[in-house]
């Protein structure tokens, strides 16, 4: 595969700081490999390393062949954000989620002839849930003149944790040519190393081709970029990856895509999946170690494309010519974006006051940091030093941080702790980590925590999708407060069904929920199993939250006492202190948030 078209982007902040094209010399057509087989030539199949790693035996996925909506998570996968495409019939796309790559093909450096728009004419929301790029031709030359689209996603915070998973996917209806009218053709779903948006130059920042195609073969490569421009580790610019994989009707109706960055395995892997089947495994081993941690250990942003001519259509058979039709559509059903993380318990900083000391605009305050949504950002001042602050409301004992970057990240910064909000402890330094997912462990006890940042790595502020903080509430001056409730016994009014049962809620898995009828009232009890001092309550809500509702403790199951109580909650991940004594905690709902059940993914209950 030749370039897939590097042309550098600010992070995801408007065309009026751009740092300019960064053009790629395109490979020349005899020099194009088959995708993604390292030692390949262009008529052979994956090298050896590449076909044992593909038979690798892998976790298997369902198929979802045009889902009504977004599939749930898999199984030990949570939904970290999605798109259905359900805007109205010939709109073009939200522009604070996705952004236009729009230009002339020869500035992506891969030979293309199309000039991409962010006109409705190539991209549009058909208004029965897809997303519709859609390659159009005027005039007679078939070598000019050729119209499509390309977006891709202002976000680039989608990675895996160290030890987690990350999986991305989309149900795809590749353009429904032929090898006799689609020369030329070259559809790709893809993701970028966020790095590239603060200049660290392709393909060192890492590309992960998930679906491409060309000359409308009905196949599938998928692809790893990284190491140098030519040559180096990943045999550039034809990458290591799949070679070409048989892909039936992928012309005429919808398959599902994915790719999984693991990094919960040693070696770590990327493995790619067709329709819930893993076609191709890449593991760290079979590459420079340096060049994959630089390409593969970090976040990306995801792009869809439907391009027109370029080295690889050309490195089989070439196109487009006066056979090639116009009119060839790109859709996508949906895309989605699921993580598997370490196991650290609840967020404790989810939905807690947070403070900066300078926010670039109102779009990005510093809440937006503790949001539990990894799309928005907290981004300062253009200034060294910068610092964010996250209230937990009492003393915990913490033991671990994660910080998402954004491509704007700190290059140098520390973690402070304190009791007071006055005096501060550094309990971590990093001077100079390029990774912009940063987990370390920690053992304090604080209410407050604060990044506090002193060098950046780009020209922008510094910029924090997330800072989530993990650990137990400190009992005042004593010893920490006990978890009580993980593995007891609980029981609810009633259940949705029964993949979502009482025990879901405190089972440890934040992957897992209980979800009542949709009815009022509900509720939800704990036996933790003798009588305990009960001090806080963490209700770990999931969208159907409830609105109003009662903490209450009781000795024997049927006498019960109040120890909190609301009408005006929001839902979230919710910590609140009680006071109270029992064998029987409940939440009692009486008002929900939406027309749904109350659903609870943890509930637990905190005491000595």
């Amino acid at each position: 595969m030749s370039i897939r078209g590097k042309r550098l982007r600010p992070p995801g902040r408007g065309p009026v700081r751009r740092f300019g094209i960064g053009l790629l010399a395109a490979t020349a057509v005899a020099a194009v490999t088959l995708a993604g087989s390292a030692q390949a030539s262009a008529s052979g199949p994956a090298s050896a390393p590449a076909r044992a790693a593909a038979v690798q035996p892998a976790a298997a996925h369902p198929a979802a062949v045009k889902p009504a909506a977004v599939p749930a998570a898999p199984a030990g996968f949570t939904t970290t954000w999605s798109d259905d495409f359900n805007g109205a019939a010939n709109t073009g796309l939200n522009t604070d989620t996705w952004r236009y790559d729009a230009g002339a093909g020869w500035t992506f450096g891969t030979g293309e002839i199309e000039t991409m728009t962010n006109s409705t004419a190539n991209v549009y929301q058909d208004g029965s849930g897809h997303l519709v790029l859609k390659a159009l031709h005027t005039g007679t030359d078939p070598a000019a003149n050729w119209t499509s689209g390309r977006v891709e996603t202002q976000a680039d915070g989608f990675g895996a944790q160290p030890g987690g998973v990350v999986r991305m996917q989309a149900s795809i209806q590749q353009p429904n040519v032929t090898t006799a009218n689609g020369a030329g053709y070259w559809p790709a779903f893809w993701m970028l190393g966020s790095p590239l948006r603060v200049g660290v130059p392709w393909p060192g920042s890492g590309e992960v081709d998930i679906l491409e195609d060309i000359n409308g073969r009905s196949s599938v490569f998928g692809t790893l970029h990284c190491g140098v421009g030519s040559g180096g580790p990943c045999n550039e610019t034809s990458g290591v990856g799949s070679g070409e994989h048989a892909c039936s009707g992928c012309q005429t109706g919808y398959h599902t895509y994915a790719v999984e960055v693991d990094r919960s395995t040693s070696p770590e892997q990327i493995r790619w999946y067709l329709d819930g089947a893993n076609y191709f495994t890449l593991r760290s081993d079979q590459v420079d170690a340096a060049a994959w941690a630089n390409a593969v250990d970090h976040s990306f942003y995801i792009i869809f494309d439907l391009a027109i001519g370029g080295g690889f259509p050309a490195a089989f058979g070439g196109g487009p010519n006066a056979a090639t039709v116009s009119g060839g559509q790109m859709n996508i059903d949906y895309v989605a974006v699921y993580n598997k993380s370490p196991d650290h318990g609840t967020n404790i900083a989810k939905g807690k006051p947070t403070t900066s000391s300078s926010n670039e605009s109102a779009t990005f305050p510093a809440s937006n940091a503790t949001d539990g949504d990894i799309t928005t950002r907290w981004s300062s001042g253009f200034s060294d030093p910068q610092w964010l602050q996250v209230d937990l409301g009492q003393n915990y004992n913490v033991n671990h941080a994660t910080l998402t970057w954004e491509a704007a990240a700190a290059s140098a910064y520390q973690l402070q702790t304190s009791t007071d909000g006055t005096n501060w402890t550094t309990v971590y330094t990093n001077n100079n980590s390029p990774a912009d997912i940063q987990d370390t462990n920690l053992s304090v006890t604080a209410r407050y925590v604060r990044v506090y940042a002193t060098a950046r790595s780009s020209q922008y502020g510094d910029s924090l999708y997330e800072i989530a903080l993990f650990g137990s509430p400190s009992s005042g001056g004593g010893g920490p407060a006990t978890l009580l409730s993980q593995g007891k016994t609980a029981t609810a009014s009633s259940t949705e069904n029964s993949g979502t049962p009482a025990s879901a809620a405190v089972d440890g898995n934040t992957g897992t929920r209980w979800s009542s009828a949709f009815s009022d009232p509900q509720w939800l009890q704990v036996d933790l199993g003798a009588s305990h001092s009960v001090s806080q309550v963490v209700l770990n809500w999931e969208t159907a939250a409830g609105k109003a509702f009662q903490i209450q403790t009781s000795p024997d199951g049927a006498n019960w006492t109040t120890v909190y109580s609301t009408t005006t909650s929001t839902g979230g991940t919710q910590t609140i202190p009680v006071t109270g004594t029992g064998r029987y905690v409940r939440m009692n709902g009486t008002v929900r948030t939406t027309q749904y059940g109350y659903s609870l993914w943890e509930f637990q209950v905190y005491g000595t």
